[in-house]
């Protein structure tokens, strides 16, 4: 039998701490969430490698380096609000909950939703939401930050314009080895990017980008 808290500590220790993880926050949060309990029972034995574990239908739980090192990239503030896109199960809002204020955590499809509401149940401040991902949740916002769970081609203007003034949305851009985690920062009207680190993670649906057509 696995020992799931040993295990817990070997991914904070090997994976997270060595990739230059520094808040204490994050580190406390993946050391006390069970990642095992947000994948299928045939994938526990996966729930701390250092690798994406599979949950069906094309979605994954990200990496554990890549998840923490977003969420740092994203400069949580205790009070603040964060939008979590692509939640699948909801590994992650559970992370985000012991960090932030408040969480929504959206997922579009239905089935999935409903296994994050049942995982996230003890969590007051994460609600979870259906609905399609590339539209965010208008709704709940303004965020304090955004986190997008997974790759992106492009990052749609509803979801910019769900950021508060001084918001962050932070995200894998691209796909395949020369993909590239980045933070959007809003001021004003005006959005900007920066590369914070090279990151690779499966595309999220609705955001591959479509084809152009030249004549």
């Amino acid at each position: 039998m696995t020992d799931f808290r040993t295990a817990r500590r070997a991914m904070v220790d090997g994976q997270v701490r060595t990739a230059d993880v520094t808040d204490p926050r994050i580190l406390s949060a993946m050391l006390e969430v069970a990642r095992e309990a947000f994948v299928a029972p045939a994938q526990t034995g996966l729930a701390y490698l250092d690798l994406d574990v599979p949950l069906g239908g094309g979605r994954c739980l990200i990496k554990p380096m890549v998840l923490a090192k977003l969420i740092q990239a994203s400069d949580l503030a205790p009070t603040d609000r964060v939008l979590d896109v692509g939640c699948t199960t909801g590994y992650a809002a559970a992370v985000l909950a012991r960090v932030a204020g408040q969480v929504v955590a959206l997922e579009q499809d239905a089935a999935v939703a409903q296994r994050a509401r049942a995982s996230l149940a003890s969590r007051p401040n994460v609600r979870v939401e259906t609905g399609p991902l590339t539209a965010g949740w208008s709704q709940g916002g303004p965020f304090d930050a955004i986190l997008l769970e997974g790759a992106v081609e492009f990052v749609p203007e509803p979801l910019l314009r769900q950021l508060k003034d001084g918001g962050r949305l932070v995200c894998v851009l691209g796909a395949g080895p020369g993909a590239k985690a980045m933070v959007y920062c809003r001021s004003g009207d005006d959005i900007g990017g920066r590369v914070v680190f090279d990151a690779a993670a499966p595309v999220l649906p609705g955001f591959v980008k479509p084809p152009e057509f030249a004549f």
